[in-house]
């Protein structure tokens, strides 16, 4: 099966009158209503008011708007606002929420004439590596659905992957955007931290969430990122700060660029097929005209530890508004205590569980120098240790994944293996540094895998300049896969 048109083309077409936004999103309706019931991508699909929504898109077309996005069809991860559809965060605790309008990013999406077609699958609050932690199902890889397909965010990266829609939204907090987009053979990329607002995202650790784009193409990440960028002031920690032009920046190629490969991920435990993979993205690189080299940011090494308390600590804190009160089904105690522990209890799942606990236990009185403000401390060095290594290279080079997708209830019973499959994106989200997820290859057996480039604060133009020269160099097929399992 060949590829379904992407966001850039999808959007020419239909605003040059060559095709339809209804035409658009019905096709990809038609593609989800016939494949969704094997990979499990959305939590629910929204046909109707998608089909509204394209309508519209129509007739703003007709009236001579020009829209980036016209007749694009989008899945958004279910943490996120988008008016007219519920916002469960894949949580019993959250059932049947409606928010009370668009989140900024889905207002944004809207005005350039994306159209949403659904809720798209995740782990509960974003809370894991492999979406098995959904409330509701497992979502399988489009590649082999005896795998995972990353998480947080594999709803998204499973619609984009099986071809469902040309683009989706994700939330990447330690790399749940970078990691399932490797899994899925997608482009998944993560803004600077500030970049995009977060007004309207259901909050898991608000020092690190941000939203970002997965799809099929690095020109077609550049698209939508433009659209969602840029100072909002109903989200405090947005940037004030223009944000240049990424997709002019596809074409300047890397001759000349300083490209550093991080040391540290090139140690022991890499699956032999991700260090072949790396390897070779070494060779196109220099054969681009890069100046390549090695680079260390010795910190990278205890990332995920500080990522761990951090996240679960500001987790415990974001989460502790979910109590039966406002939100979702309570339980019917009368007594108060009663009501928070009951409806805490039904509602929230075990990894959610588990990491209120650590992060309460992180921030309790007598433990919180220890441990958070410890964490802070040290993540504030592995942030410095970036800014030295920024100041010998232009963009830093390492895998997304430490090995290919691993199966379906592989790692379940064991959540510190499963937390090393974020390694190598965690260090970019502690340090606030935009970042990529490129297709890069396939393993024997099939799998995709992915190259990550990570470039400075505000440095999304390199990073998509170098990710372009990747991609156009890469071998990696363009079609929809095969499915296998």
């Amino acid at each position: 099966m060949s590829a379904v048109p992407g966001v850039i083309e999808t959007a020419a077409a239909v605003s040059s009158g060559r095709r339809t936004a209804v035409a658009e999103v019905e096709a990809a309706l038609a593609r989800i209503a016939e494949g969704d019931g094997r990979f499990g991508a959305f939590l629910e699909v929204t046909g109707d008011l998608a089909l509204e929504e394209a309508r519209a898109v129509d007739a703003r077309v007709a009236a001579g708007e020009r829209l980036p996005l016209a007749g694009v069809a989008v899945a958004m991860k279910d943490n996120m606002w988008v008016a007219g559809r519920r916002t469960t965060c894949a949580s019993r605790i959250l059932e049947g929420f409606q928010p009370p309008g668009d989140s900024t990013v889905a207002a944004r999406l809207r005005r350039a004439g994306a159209v949403f077609v659904g809720r798209a699958n995740m782990d509960e609050f974003a809370m894991g590596s492999s979406t098995e932690n959904s409330a509701s199902h497992v979502t399988r890889n489009p590649w082999d659905v005896s795998r995972v397909p990353g998480g947080s965010s594999g709803g998204s990266a499973a619609a984009v992957a099986a071809g469902f829609v040309a683009g989706a939204f994700g939330s990447d907090t330690g790399g749940s955007i970078r990691q399932p987009a490797a899994c899925c053979g997608v482009v998944g990329f993560k803004p600077t931290y500030g970049r995009v607002s977060r007004y309207g995202l259901v909050a898991f650790a608000s020092s690190l969430d941000q939203i970002g784009p997965l799809t099929r193409s690095v020109g077609d990440a550049a698209r939508l990122y433009r659209v969602v960028a840029g100072f909002d002031p109903l989200d405090s920690t947005t940037v004030d700060r223009e944000t240049g032009d990424p997709e002019g920046a596809l074409g300047r190629g890397v001759a000349g660029m300083r490209i550093g490969f991080l040391e540290e991920a090139e140690g022991e435990g890499l699956d032999p097929e991700v260090a072949a993979n790396l390897e070779a993205a070494r060779r196109i690189f220099r054969d681009a005209g890069a100046e390549v080299t090695r680079v260390s940011v010795p910190r990278t090494t205890v990332a995920i530890a500080i990522y761990y308390v951090v996240a679960s600590a500001e987790a415990s804190s974001n989460l502790a508004r979910f109590d039966g009160v406002r939100y979702g089904p309570r339980a019917s105690d009368a007594d108060l205590r009663a009501l928070y522990v009951e409806s805490r209890t039904r509602g929230f799942g075990p990894e959610v569980k588990r990491r209120i606990l650590l992060g309460t236990f992180a921030l309790a009185s007598g433990y919180y120098e220890a441990y958070y403000g410890r964490a802070m401390r040290v993540r504030h060095l592995l942030s410095d240790d970036f800014d030295r290594a920024f100041a010998r290279t232009d963009a830093i080079v390492c895998p997304s994944i430490p090995a290919p997708a691993f199966r379906v209830g592989e790692k379940t019973d064991d959540p510190l293996t499963m937390y090393l499959s974020d390694v190598f994106t965690v260090p970019a989200s502690l340090a606030g540094l935009p970042a990529i997820s490129v297709p890069s290859g396939l393993t024997a057996s099939g799998l995709p895998l992915g190259i990550q480039v990570l470039g400075p604060r505000f440095g999304e133009e390199t990073v998509f300049a170098a990710a372009r020269a990747l991609e156009a160099a890469a071998d990696f097929p363009d079609a929809i896969p095969a499915v296998a399992g």
